[in-house]
């Protein structure tokens, strides 16, 4: 019995298992699995939840380069969920006695069927179910979030879907963030100085396929009067219809940017030395879209 193996500290017994050096809590056992692909290789970064009976995840993690995970839970019944990108998800059952391995093996993933792409043509963004959000460090603890109120946006899609292309302009002075005066400050000269640089656009033009569901958006960022070129690591959501029965297309994507990099460069220290505002923004954006009337 493997609960005997983990009570047993003999040399014999420590190379016939590596767990047997492991001293388990009262009460508790093991969980293990492998996770592989197809074709038998090992799955890094899968994400595995074990969940009790009544749906509450125990425990949450992630596999290592051989792709294995393992786990100590109180003794009981469990479900399994694996997750990984590119992968159809797993669930299973598993029962862990006192003491004892509940060791499942190798669980082969499938491969995901990947989403329906758009049909070629141009696609617009439909502002009612879309937002473009950011998150900022405050005095280095805290995070500040907020949005941009008013934008638009047109997605060409290509024959060659890599051949696509997005515009978005985003009105700067609708920034908002709950607070009139920190949003009166953001709009000033000291950020994004709206009186002059009214407007914020991404225009991307080079789309790369990641695996599965995930893309790469490469294009230019115009900000504060400044140009680079940025990539947005973006999700597709796949095709759907609206209340209407309209097509709709949906899409995440997230993009950190560098405030020094737009010259957006204003910055106060507390006493200590920490900074009022960090350094890096976190861009979000998740739209839907519909064909361009």
């Amino acid at each position: 019995m493997f609960g005997r193996w983990l009570g047993n500290r003999t040399n014999r017994v420590q190379r016939a298992h590596p767990l047997a050096a492991v001293t388990l809590p009262p009460h508790a056992g093991v969980v293990s699995c492998r996770i592989l692909d197809p074709v038998d290789e090992p799955v890094r970064d899968a994400e595995l939840a074990v969940s009790d009976a009544m749906g509450r995840k125990v425990v949450t993690g992630g596999t290592d380069p051989f792709g294995s995970f393992m786990t100590t839970v109180p003794a009981g019944d469990y479900r399994l969920a694996v997750s990984a990108e590119g992968y159809a998800p797993f669930h299973g059952g598993v029962t862990v006695t006192e003491k004892g391995h509940a060791a499942l093996g190798d669980v082969t993933l499938q491969v995901a069927q990947p989403p329906q792409l758009p049909a070629p043509g141009d696609w617009e963004i439909e502002p009612t179910h879309s937002s473009i959000a950011f998150t900022a460090r405050h005095i280095g603890l805290a995070r500040i979030h907020g949005r941009f109120n008013t934008f638009a946006g047109a997605l060409r899609v290509a024959d060659r879907i890599e051949e696509s292309a997005i515009h978005v302009v985003i009105d700067a002075g609708s920034i908002d963030t709950n607070v009139r005066m920190r949003d009166d400050h953001l709009r000033s000269a000291d950020f994004l100085d709206v009186a002059r640089f009214p407007t914020l656009e991404f225009y991307g033009e080079r789309f790369a396929h990641r695996g599965g569901s995930r893309w790469a958006v490469t294009g230019a960022l115009s900000l504060h009067g400044v140009t680079r070129t940025v990539t947005l690591d973006a999700e597709y959501l796949g095709l759907g219809n609206g209340m209407e029965g309209e097509a709709r297309v949906a899409c995440r994507a997230t993009a950190e940017l560098h405030r020094d990099d737009f010259t957006v460069s204003w910055q106060t220290m507390l006493a200590r030395g920490i900074a009022v505002v960090g350094s890096s923004v976190k861009i979000d954006l998740d739209v839907q879209l519909t064909p361009k009337s």
